[in-house]
């Protein structure tokens, strides 16, 4: 079975440590793109904040095999 991450700004992302997400803080873009390129190959499902989403853009590298989704706000 697969990871789920939670990637993206730290006051957003903190309470889904509670459900057993692995938390990645990265409150800017460039920390958002190095915490995204860094992720182990046994995630499968990575939940984005909108900055985080927007700061991955369409040039990060893909993984095919991570299912992304962006949060509402």
């Amino acid at each position: 079975m697969g990871l789920l991450v939670v990637l993206g700004e730290a006051a957003r992302v903190a309470r889904f440590a509670l459900g057993g997400a692995s938390v990645t803080p990265a409150d800017d873009p460039d920390t958002v793109r190095r915490r995204w390129e860094a992720l182990p190959d046994d995630v499968a499902v990575v939940v984005l904040t909108e900055q985080a989403a927007a700061a991955l853009g369409a040039d990060t590298a893909p993984r095919d095999h991570v299912l992304r989704v962006v949060m509402p706000s």
